[in-house]
């Protein structure tokens, strides 16, 4: 029993003299190469971070070419199907309106004048067609396709002209016509009852449709 303890004791003593503890393995020194190694693995790190940087940068440049050459395209389109509706707007309007003063002498209408008008005296009201005499006018929008929202702005352009005429001294009836190159039933039937004519095709002719009540004049 005395023997065991004497060992316990020597090896205690020994740790006490080289200053560690029992069971406690000494701290691993740093070397050079170490430094470089970690130095290396750091520099590495921010390489890979500048080159992430320069492909996200690179991407956003891309996407930015991307985003002008399509508002580009955007504004091509636009330009080419906004000519192109006045080229068919054209061709309705000369498809429409010159035979319009005969047709119109069998509802009792004598029209002299056939003329288009822009108003800019305070009322910006452009006027496609305006079938003319002393006494009378019709004011015509053509339309290649007839929606109920140009039925509305023609009313809102009447009212436009006769706020114009008033501040001219112009004493003249004004009545509205809605001239269209495919219409529905529907549609036509709202023109119809808020008192607008309705001018179509009809075969190689034209059509216009009186409403049935009275004709809204302003």
């Amino acid at each position: 029993m005395q023997a065991k303890t004497s060992v316990k004791k020597t090896t205690e003593n020994a740790c006490q003299t080289k200053g560690l503890k029992p069971g406690k393995k000494k701290p691993k020194k740093l070397t050079l190469d170490d430094l470089l190694k970690t130095q290396e693995e750091a520099w590495a790190a921010i390489r890979e971070a500048q080159q992430a940087q320069k492909e996200v940068q690179q991407a956003h440049k891309e996407t930015e070419k991307a985003i002008r050459e399509t508002q580009k395209a955007v504004k091509e389109t636009q330009k080419n199907v906004g000519g192109l509706s006045n080229t068919l707007g054209s061709m309705v309007e000369r498809l429409l309106i010159p035979g319009l003063p005969k047709k119109f002498k069998k509802f009792g209408y004598s029209f002299n004048r056939l003329a288009s008008y822009n108003y800019t005296d305070g009322v910006y009201a452009q006027i496609d067609g305006m079938l003319e005499n002393g006494t009378q006018a019709i004011a015509v929008e053509v339309e290649i396709k007839l929606r109920l929202s140009d039925i509305d702005d023609h009313l809102v352009r009447m009212g436009k002209i006769q706020k114009y005429a008033d501040e001219h001294g112009d004493k003249r009836h004004f009545m509205g016509a809605m001239a269209a190159f495919i219409t529905d039933e529907n549609t036509k039937n709202y023109a119809l009852n808020k008192g607008l004519f309705v001018i179509e095709p009809s075969g190689e002719d034209v059509k216009v449709t009186k409403p049935e009540g009275e004709v809204k004049v302003w």
